[in-house]
């Protein structure tokens, strides 16, 4: 049996379905808001903690405005919920593409919203704990070959750092939408490997301009784990391909 999409749906219904899951994922995002802001405190010091351990005892981040303490605790709160509901956020993605999937793949839903968002915390854990203290140190270290005493904005710390949380966390979804891909035929495992050596090019293209330092050793330490995610994409394509006999059927399918 062929996916639903072979009954056409209009354009409307499907803006219509998009703007449901949209405002389920936010809905999602609200709750886990909510409840992100119940240890909004605890959160604040822990995503100062990278910066703070560099230089203990010293004053480093500072508030100049009334209400940067609150909206401080505002926006942590509010990417914290966004990790917290991550699964609710994936699985919204997942049933938005869902009726253009055949029967077995929907059954995915749950392990794709479940590895989804595992490699989004891994990401984000990454820059957390590798990332952060080579940047921060090197970022420090400028100050101090220019003779300027670090005083750093919450506001601006706190809109970097959240930045590349999730820009890490979005990184590291290179195997879960290569999975995706696989399924739907756009990729192959021999797509991957044909193109092995532009990805390494490009993967260190970002490693260097993702990592504030200039020495080879921090670039390598942000290099290494997506050039791993790219090997395991590789073998996530080979394992998790759409079915030949899938593919035969959508070839001998006349177009309408």
């Amino acid at each position: 049996m062929g996916p639903e999409s072979d009954v056409r749906m209009p354009l409307t219904a499907h803006l219509e379905e998009l703007r449901w899951r949209i405002v389920r994922a936010l809905v999602a995002i609200v709750v886990g808001f909510c409840v992100a802001y119940a240890f909004a405190e605890p959160l604040v010091a822990f995503i100062v903690r990278p910066l703070a351990d560099l230089r203990p005892g010293q004053p480093l981040i500072i508030g100049t405005a009334v209400t940067d303490a609150f909206f401080t605790k505002l926006k942590v709160s509010f990417v914290a919920g966004i990790f917290l509901t991550s699964p609710v956020i994936f699985y919204q993605a997942w049933a938005f593409v869902a009726p253009g999937l055949y029967p077995q793949e929907k059954r995915l839903a749950v392990p794709f919203a479940v590895a989804a968002s595992f490699f989004f915390l891994v990401g984000a854990a990454f820059c957390y704990r590798f990332v952060f203290p080579v940047a921060y140190e090197f970022f420090l270290e400028q100050f101090a070959s220019t003779s300027i005493a670090p005083q750093i904005r919450i506001s601006e710390y706190l809109s970097f750092t959240s930045r590349m949380l999730l820009g890490f966390g979005v990184t590291f979804e290179l195997p879960v939408v290569t999975f995706f891909l696989a399924r739907i035929g756009v990729v192959t495992h021999r797509t991957l490997t044909a193109y092995w050596r532009y990805a390494i090019v490009v993967i260190f293209f970002v490693a260097a301009v993702l990592t504030p330092g200039p020495d080879v050793a921090s670039q390598m330490m942000m290099a290494t784990p997506l050039l791993f995610l790219y090997a395991l994409s590789i073998g996530v394509a080979y394992f998790f391909a759409r079915p030949k006999r899938v593919t035969d059927e959508l070839a001998e399918t006349p177009a309408v």
